[in-house]
């Protein structure tokens, strides 16, 4: 009869789990927050963006380069300038260049403004292309084939009336020695967009007049060019947060100069010596025209506003996201905690992760004598305990770091997510029959571990927190939200509590006299439900393939796919008799695994752009930001806290938050829903979720202005959502 999954197996998986599974989460704030750049084009339901190249001399010193971002807007939608702005972000480019090139600033085409109410926005839509120089020198290396890797990440902010961030990895391939000039054309008119320098003249001025708080700006310009003399002009100052963007200002031309009076901004925190303005000129068919000077300020600069006003909005964004500090908690909120933490460690033995490992596990002890199972029970505790307070040690030492993590951190890396998989292919095919432990170690120790049992459970306690961290996450964010603002004993006691409450049934199997005789007479029905709990296992192999694509894309999934199948071969044929060619099938099921695991590896581990959320039934991405913003406007605001790795997030998902009649008492009462996707590590969602005395999800939160915001069950159900609503 096959060897069943006891001793051995726990003892082999439970050392690899100990070696691997806790010491990724270590490596977790080392690994690489974006992707590997993949290609010169992005394409989101908002804007198309593309990494262009101009080089018709190719890249040899000297030649005249370019290099540009060229962002395609949907209708009604814009990003910014330099200067945002009332509001808004200007879009940011970070190059990764090889030695021998060196990138400059953006040459900023010129902007239109947005009006938006009183207030006003700097920016673009349609298509604009935001040109970068390049400088070449000797110490540039083409690649053996004469190439060139050139690497972007950008950001953006694109708006209408609601704004979301966006970001794209970008990878172009020039050719060194030869011409690329295919988008000429376009690099000609971006740069015949910039704005034109105006000639040196004492005639030019900027005052402050500083009469009536909270201020003006007296702006007076000569050399402007006699077409633009006796239009009106748009007027852009460069430095943000100086000027009233969208209040109404007077110009006049005087002759030759042309004068303007701005009102001065009432949050205005900074007093620059120098001020660059462009003003803009609409010539029709011939397009934007304009003009740039850099006026030094004379007079004196009124006192700035206090820095609580000079500050706003940000305060608000900030404020709502601050960290509570490090305090005890009063003696009835932390017992409370406790019993929280102890019921969601006892409701993991439930869970799909764990369960199968646990009810197999339990029946090998039925071939045990009392005091060989006490000594068992007792390691096996041991074993959890120590796991949960090495996490709550890691946690607390990322947290004194100035760390921004929450629990549930481990599962936001693609590593660790890629191992667990591993970790469940291989429990479920040895629950399968497919493989025996047993014929994979060595003689020598196979026969020693069996004269070890207690080192065998503690390591079988280590394995069972490495299975059950995908699925502790909904049991840890009421009770172990403490963990962000309690000192350290209590915090470790906090996470002792969980793992005493996964040890117990075990622990009372072990050490109550008469609880074998509620277990079934061992038989062949053992094996038969061996191999059925190999398909819970399986299920959460797929669960976990499809976190994997939220992080890593389909490219990910389907390496770790192909990982996955060459493990399962090197597994079978460690188990085949000598004579049926182990050996051999071994060796190539090995070549074969090395060989995919330095191919395909990295496509497992690099995370993939963060694609932008498609609106969903009426959902927006959550930002600090929009949350302030929409309160500011007097809306009610419902944030959902998620991820795609939190089971419970993605039940609540599809059962009460797309519930038809829920939605349409959110659209009633005209409640602005938010959704805050933590499957990747994002410190403001980890915040923003400290703020709420939570550091997991689910996490469901009803925010109206000026009032306290109301957190909803991490069961959903639309009773709690109506109650809610409906209270004030």
């Amino acid at each position: 009869m096959p060897m069943p999954l006891s001793r051995s197996l726990f003892l082999f998986l439970g050392r690899v789990a100990a070696a691997l599974g806790l010491a990724a989460t270590l490596v977790l704030p080392a690994l690489p927050a974006s992707a590997q750049p993949v290609s010169a084009t992005l394409t989101t339901p908002h804007v198309t963006a593309e990494l262009l190249a101009h080089a018709p001399q190719g890249l040899s010193p000297g030649a005249t380069v370019w290099l540009g971002l060229r962002l395609t807007h949907q209708p009604d939608w814009h990003t910014y300038w330099k200067n945002a702005g009332d509001s808004g972000l200007p879009t940011d480019l970070r190059w990764t260049l090889p030695a021998g090139l060196s990138a400059g600033e953006i040459a900023w085409p010129l902007p239109h403004k947005f009006p938006i109410g009183p207030l006003a926005n700097y920016g673009y839509d349609g298509t604009v292309l935001l040109p970068v120089p390049l400088t070449v020198d000797a110490g540039l290396q083409p690649s053996p084939l004469g190439n060139v890797d050139v690497r972007l990440h950008a950001s953006w902010l694109v708006c209408r009336v609601e704004c979301i961030p966006e970001e794209g990895d970008f990878l172009l391939r020039l050719p060194a020695h030869s011409s690329t000039a295919l988008h000429g054309a376009a690099f000609d008119a971006a740069l015949a967009s910039q704005p034109q320098p105006l000639p040196a003249s004492t005639a030019s001025r900027l005052t402050i007049d500083d009469a009536t708080p909270p201020g003006a700006l007296d702006i007076v310009l000569d050399g402007l060019p006699p077409r633009a003399r006796g239009r009106d002009l748009a007027l852009f100052v460069e430095t943000p947060e100086v000027i009233e963007t969208g209040a109404a200002w007077q110009q006049q031309w005087q002759g030759s100069t042309w004068h303007a009076r701005v009102p001065l901004s009432a949050y205005r925190a900074a007093s620059p010596a120098l001020i660059p303005v462009v003003v803009t000129l609409d010539g029709g068919s011939g397009g934007l025209q304009g003009w740039r000077a850099e006026l030094p300020v004379q007079g004196t600069w009124p006192p700035p506003a206090p820095p609580a006003l000079a500050a706003a909005p940000a305060p608000l964004a900030t404020t709502a996201l601050a960290a509570p500090p490090i305090s005890a908690a009063p003696l009835s909120a932390y017992l409370l905690a406790l019993a929280g933490a102890f019921l969601g460690g006892l409701l993991l033995n439930l869970m799909p992760c764990v369960f199968p490992v646990l009810a197999i596990k339990a029946l090998s002890v039925l071939r045990q004598d009392r005091t060989t199972l006490r000594q068992t029970g007792l390691a096996y505790t041991a074993g959890v305990l120590v796991s949960f307070l090495l996490l709550a040690g890691l946690l607390l030492a990322l947290r004194a770091g100035g760390q921004a993590l929450g629990w549930g951190f481990q599962l936001q890396s693609p590593a660790v997510v890629a191992g667990l998989a591993a970790l469940f292919t291989v429990l479920g095919l040895n629950l399968a029959g497919l493989f025996h432990i047993g014929n994979l170690l060595p003689a020598g120790l196979a026969g020693r571990q069996l004269h070890h049992p207690t080192l065998d459970a503690a390591f079988s306690g280590v394995l069972a927190v490495a299975v059950a961290s995908p699925c502790t996450a909904p049991f840890m964010g009421a009770s172990l939200g403490f963990t962000l603002t309690l000192p350290a004993g209590q915090t470790l006691l906090l996470f002792a509590a969980m793992g005493l409450g996964l040890a117990l049934p075990f622990l009372l199997l072990s050490l109550a006299p008469g609880a074998g005789r509620w277990l079934p007479r061992p038989g062949a029905w053992m094996e038969t439900l061996r191999q059925f709990l190999a398909f819970p296992l399986f299920g959460t192999v797929a669960w976990l393939l499809w976190v994997l694509g939220q992080q890593s894309g389909s490219d990910g999934v389907a390496a770790l796919a192909a990982l996955l199948v060459a493990l399962a071969l090197l597994l079978w044929a460690g188990s085949l008799p000598r004579r049926a060619g182990r050996w051999g099938f071994g060796a190539l099921a090995a070549a074969t695994l090395l060989v995919l695991g330095a191919w395909l590896g990295p496509a497992v581990v690099r995370e993939a752009p963060p694609a932008a959320q498609a609106a969903e039934s009426g959902w927006q991405p959550w930002s600090a930001a929009r949350e302030q913003a929409l309160l500011a406007e007097g809306r009610t605001v419902f944030v959902d806290y998620t991820a795609a790795w939190c089971i419970t997030c993605q039940y609540n998902k599809k059962t009460t938050l797309a519930d038809a009649q829920v939605l349409a008492q959110f659209d009633a009462a005209g409640v602005a829903l938010l959704r805050a996707d933590w499957t990747r590590r994002d410190a403001a969602i980890t915040t923003s979720l400290a703020a709420l005395g939570r550091n997991g999800v689910p996490a469901y939160v009803l925010r109206r202005p000026g009032q306290a915001a109301v957190v909803l069950p991490e069961i959903l159900s639309r009773e709690a959502i109506e109650q809610a609503l409906a209270s004030r």
